[in-house]
């Protein structure tokens, strides 16, 4: 377990969940993490942690030094902050538009590019990688707004991998299915039996899953691969629509 020891990386959003899954599993293969929050620190006691708002681009360049002082540089970062509610088309307004690209897209905007100033700076590359999802290809009901900026989201990533690429930066991107939370069986039951039945591996995705596609993208076995849309879904994306 000892894929990226040595590496500093930056986790964003990771008090729970899909991002606290992520900074455990890159502390468990040797990383140095610094797990950034909004409101409610980490629970997880491998990773040191850092406040920031990530739509502040002063904010971002605060929680971008606060890492490289703790951790002595910085390898990897995992753009994994982000928001998903939940609204009709049809009721959206343009600053509910603007709030759930502000969280998952101006944010990773502002963190990528100060993150690969800083690895342009120190000339020695290093890995950056975003959580879409898989409404990012393919939306679902009440998830127009979410699901576009998934969708940018992939894009900016490409846009990344071929700016940065000439400097040695990976910029890739993960996208998962439908991840295991508590409560989740109590507050959606059809959503998860029919994600269930239908899925190819049979159960919900977990952090883990996560977690452990970003240690192969941020580690040497994905040294050759950028601009990448890497889908951990458990096959749905297979599943015929017909």
């Amino acid at each position: 377990m000892t894929m990226l020891t040595g590496k500093a990386a930056l986790v964003t959003g990771a008090t729970t969940g899909i991002g606290a899954g992520i900074a455990a599993r890159l502390a468990a293969h040797g990383a140095r993490v610094l797990a950034h929050y909004r409101s409610r620190p980490p629970e997880e006691p491998n990773v040191l942690a850092a406040q920031a708002d990530l739509r502040e681009p002063e904010e971002v360049d605060r929680l971008l030094a606060t890492a490289t002082d703790q951790l002595g540089g910085l390898d990897i970062v995992v753009n994994n902050a982000g928001v998903q509610p939940v609204q009709p088309l049809s009721e959206l307004t343009l600053a509910d538009w603007r709030a759930v690209f502000a969280g998952n897209v101006d944010s990773a905007f502002l963190v990528t590019k100060a993150a690969a100033n800083l690895m342009v700076e120190r000339g020695t590359g290093g890995s950056i990688i975003a959580i879409g999802s898989i409404e990012g290809t393919v939306p679902a009901v009440g998830h127009a707004h979410y699901a576009s900026a998934k969708a940018a989201l992939l894009m900016h990533t490409k846009a990344a991998a071929l700016e940065y690429g000439p400097h040695g930066i990976r910029v890739n991107a993960v996208s998962p299915g439908l991840i295991a939370r508590p409560g989740i069986e109590q507050a959606w039951p059809e959503g998860v039996r029919s994600w269930t039945d239908h899925a190819p591996l049979g159960r919900l995705g977990t952090p883990d899953d996560v977690g452990d596609a970003c240690v192969f993208l941020a580690s040497d076995l994905a040294r050759w691969m950028t601009g990448q849309n890497l889908v951990v879904d458990g096959g749905m994306s297979v599943r015929p629509a017909w």
